[in-house]
């Protein structure tokens, strides 16, 4: 007998049941027949009342290939339950769900329904139920509280909004203010004693610097930029340089005159503006070069830390090399060495108006200030670091402004009496019967 076409095939798969067929011919993958009669028959029973409700209610699907944990779906709102029923979904685990936050861990030995569920662990979430395990959230997010929900970063920078960048605005200003008087008070007594001792020039190069030095510290408060990144530190080492090799220009402007002033002596020559000027623009030429290595080589730039703060973008500025960084520190903490030390050893020469004891505490004080500096640096983030070195350039500028030039300007408004020529005199000719009675 020829066998059918596909054709023929197609039309009879379309005809009714004729009530003769055999449960024998079906696939042993749908109906089981391995089993007694009385079984079998409940079998086959339960499977038809489940094909049969299914086919009339649409209530749930189950799909081997979907996704895990979503093989079984159910649609509660098309279940229509006996009055005798609880009326819930019965759950095919051994144990509660795994709500968001939490992520089930099989338990050893048990079935494969039966799990732990275990927190999140730091910096993780899961925002579904019954999850396999926790995730990470993009890096411009970070979890909640609960650990069930990424939440967007918020950006982190010492403003002028907010309190610490208030009070730090106020008080660069405040000294900035503190020095224009200082400076208006010595212009306006410049051809006093107190005033052009001790080359006056360098009184002038040193308070506009201290004033350049305060307005510095403003380029660290508010959001990092391209321009305000690459002039911070260039700018800050540049300008302390300036007013530390002034001071130490002043130092061994007090040691030649003493020296000049013995018989004979040939350090006369060296007196005058020409060597105070050398000393200056030699000091601050090396600090210019190094600065400019470092702007040619590895420039600073802004830049964002996504890490260090939980719940935080840092903008910052990266230095772009901690080399360059620490040597320009390093060339400044060479010159405040070499100031304080040379006007430790001078300061018992007959200095007009203790100049070098009041250098020796500036120093003193400028020293402490960024020897302290460095650890608290290293070991703070974000908008507290920048802090710190705002605070380290106000206060080793504020140590100078104060131990070199509120004595001077004590005697100038409220002892004019002492702010003379035969005082000055006077107390030099002391100072030197004095050291000739110890030599």
């Amino acid at each position: 007998m020829p066998r059918a076409t596909g054709e023929e095939q197609r039309e009879e798969s379309k005809e009714p049941c004729t009530g003769e067929e055999k449960l024998e011919t079906l696939p042993g993958i749908f109906f089981e027949m391995d089993m007694f009669d009385h079984s079998y028959n409940v079998y086959n029973a339960a499977y038809a009342l489940a094909h049969a409700l299914h086919a009339i209610l649409k209530v749930g699907r189950l799909d081997p290939q979907a996704p895990q944990g979503q093989e079984l779906t159910l649609n509660d709102d098309q279940i229509v339950w006996h009055r005798s029923f609880n009326q819930a979904v019965p759950r095919s685990a051994c144990n509660d769900n795994c709500y968001p936050g939490f992520s089930r861990k099989r338990k050893e030995g048990e079935k494969f329904c039966c799990y732990d569920c275990e927190p999140c662990p730091e910096a993780m979430i899961s925002d579904q139920q019954d999850m396999d395990s926790c995730v990470n959230c993009l890096e411009e997010l970070y979890p909640n509280q609960d650990q069930n929900k990424c939440m967007p970063k918020r950006l982190s920078y010492l403003s002028y909004k907010e309190p610490l960048g208030i009070v730090l605005a106020l008080l660069a200003s405040s000294f900035f203010l503190i020095t224009i008087f200082i400076l208006t008070i010595f212009v306006q007594h410049q051809n006093t004693p107190i005033v052009r001792a001790n080359n006056q020039s360098l009184t002038y190069i040193l308070l506009a610097s201290l004033l350049l030095c305060f307005l510095c510290s403003l380029l660290f408060i508010g959001q990092p930029g391209r321009v305000t990144c690459l002039l911070r530190q260039t700018a800050f080492g540049l300008i302390f340089s300036v007013a530390i090799s002034s001071v130490l220009a002043k130092t061994i402007t007090v040691v030649l005159a003493f020296m000049a002033t013995k018989p004979g002596s040939s350090m006369r020559k060296w007196l005058g503006k020409r060597m105070a000027n050398g000393i200056i623009i030699s000091c601050t030429f090396i600090q210019a070069s190094i600065c400019s290595f470092w702007l040619c080589t590895f420039p600073p730039f802004p830049d964002m830390d996504m890490h260090s703060q939980t719940g935080e973008i840092i903008l910052e500025c990266n230095e772009g090399s901690a080399t360059m960084f620490y040597c320009v520190l390093g060339f400044m903490g060479f010159l405040a060495i070499v100031s304080f030390t040379v006007a430790f050893l001078a300061r018992k020469l007959p200095d007009s108006f203790n100049e070098t004891k009041f250098i020796t505490f500036s120093m003193l004080v400028f020293c402490s200030v960024w020897l302290c500096f460095i650890p608290t640096y290293l070991s703070t983030k974000g908008k507290s670091m920048v802090a710190v070195e705002i605070f380290s350039i106000l206060a080793s500028s504020a140590g100078l402004l104060g131990c070199i030039f509120f004595p001077k300007c004590y005697i100038i408004i409220l002892k004019p009496e002492l702010n003379n020529k035969e005082h000055l005199i006077r107390r030099n000719n002391k100072t030197n019967f004095s050291l000739t009675l110890r030599h």
